[in-house]
């Protein structure tokens, strides 16, 4: 029986999430393509009519998981999202670049090449909702502030310190906070009088 376009884009769509969910949680070496099959419902021989190889599955996945994450303008609201407990407690359904990025020097081109336009994307998103007019500048806080949850969520994660890890959650959100308000520093330029 032939299956339809739409029902292909179906299954394929499936595969990719459950690979996706089962990568995050378990890593790239711990899971079989038959494991992601079965977690799809579907049969391992049908895994080559989607993809060439695991490689190919590897770096599909992780453009299908990062396009399902939802953005949003608000800064503050992705920060606090972001780096939250439930976010450190279900990798499998969270960010991949937190549950991946250390795994991808051992990964096929192709799949880092993937993850390189998730780091991009992600940049490019948060470059935008940075406040200031100069580019430069909101782009490289993206970067530092992208790196620093990423980081903190990483940190958060790999620890077995209940409250060591809640405090790096809630001290990064702190932190980038911070970096949102004018350097008391620096002196405020006056305006000259009328």
């Amino acid at each position: 029986m032939k299956v339809s376009q739409e029902q292909k884009a179906q299954n394929r769509s499936r595969i990719l999430s459950e690979a996706g969910r089962l990568f995050r949680e378990k890593g790239f070496d711990a899971v079989s393509v038959a494991e992601v099959m079965q977690a799809a419902g579907m049969t391992h021989g049908g895994f080559y009519g989607h993809f060439r190889s695991k490689d190919d599955l590897v770096a599909q996945t992780i453009a299908h998981t990062a396009g399902s994450q939802s953005a949003t303008d608000d800064l503050s609201s992705w920060v606090n999202t972001y780096l939250s407990a439930p976010h450190r407690d279900h990798p499998e359904l969270g960010c991949p670049m937190a549950a991946l990025a250390g795994l991808m020097r051992q990964q096929a081109p192709e799949a880092r090449a993937s993850m390189s336009q998730v780091l991009t994307a992600q940049i490019d998103t948060l470059s935008d909702i940075m406040p200031g007019t100069d580019a430069a500048k909101r782009r490289r806080a993206a970067i530092g502030n992208w790196s620093a949850m990423v980081g903190a969520l990483i940190l958060a994660r790999s620890i077995d310190d209940p409250s060591l890890s809640d405090e790096v959650l809630s001290e990064t959100r702190a932190w980038i906070d911070e970096r949102k308000l004018p350097d008391p520093a620096v002196p405020t330029q006056k305006r000259p009088a009328a």
